[in-house]
């Protein structure tokens, strides 16, 4: 089992730095990026890095967040620490393979679990749309691991559209649409219905949720993401029923599952709602 990364700094830092070192990070591929990297290390990012490339035959390149996801398109800003100066990557989870640039897409590795539980969900023949479907995840996901009969996925950031038809080749995927465009003007031009519709946008979901009721069959699901602390679920919940009532569709809330951490206190969290 891989021992944490204080433990191979023991003796490269003194006591009280070792206390700074950040107790996590996500690996995107072979990328390590620090969403948390303290001032009190700066000048140590050297050592840190090459300990890292050193004991962690899988990460290539360091990364570190100077600037949280923001923008039009939810991404961060990324600083190069150490190793090969790329923020492109391939990433492997659920069977698929997925290559991005982790500065130019919006991306979370801490989905993957999220991801496998939505692919165990689906049921054959199943017809699904992808709203803000970046480089393509969900959709391959879906393509790889179900008998979905076809999924649909619609993104605005042209950067991420552009890697998610890279991703179809690289995974073979036959039964995926691709929309380049806003959800806003693509949805309503769509003649179908869905069983499922995702809505995994990193921020602000609510603000697209009457599409999604358009577009979702009776007895549909739809999976609507987004942050909370823990004892105000139900005033999402509560949110999510007045947009119901407001495109006047009944729907009944399934579950609410906490499908990460966004910061301390804060969880992401994906609510089940069922059409009725």
């Amino acid at each position: 089992m891989k021992k944490n990364l204080k433990f191979y700094l023991k003796n490269k830092l003194s006591k009280k730095e070792l206390e700074s070192v950040p107790n996590s990070y996500d690996v995107v591929g072979s990328i390590m990026i620090f969403s948390d990297f303290p001032k009190e290390l700066v000048k140590k990012e050297m050592i840190i890095g090459e300990i890292i490339l050193k004991n962690y035959n899988n990460i290539k390149t360091i990364l570190k967040k100077t600037k949280k996801y923001s923008g039009k398109y939810r991404t961060p800003k990324l600083k190069h620490i150490s190793g090969e100066k790329t923020k492109e990557t391939i990433h492997k989870e659920n069977n698929t393979v997925l290559k991005l640039n982790v500065e130019k897409v919006y991306f979370s590795s801490r989905l993957s679990n999220e991801r496998l539980r939505i692919n165990n969900l689906i049921k054959n023949n199943e017809k699904i749309l992808v709203m803000f479907s970046g480089s393509g995840v969900y959709p391959i996901n879906i393509s790889k691991n179900t008998k979905a009969k076809e999924t649909i996925g619609i993104e605005a950031n042209p950067i991420a559209h552009k890697y998610a038809l890279e991703n179809l080749k690289l995974n073979k995927n036959n039964n995926i649409k691709l929309i380049k465009g806003d959800v806003k003007k693509e949805i309503p031009k769509l003649k179908i219905k869905f069983d499922r519709i995702l809505m995994p946008l990193p921020k602000g979901a609510e603000k697209f949720l009457d599409l999604a009721l358009n577009k979702i069959k009776k007895k549909g699901i739809i999976h609507y993401y987004d942050f909370s602390e823990e004892d105000k679920y139900d005033e999402i919940n509560e949110k999510i029923k007045k947009e119901c009532n407001k495109s006047k569709k009944k729907c009944k809330i399934l579950k609410v599952v906490k499908c990460g951490q966004f910061s301390p206190g804060v969880n992401r969290i994906c609510v089940d709602i069922r059409m009725e």
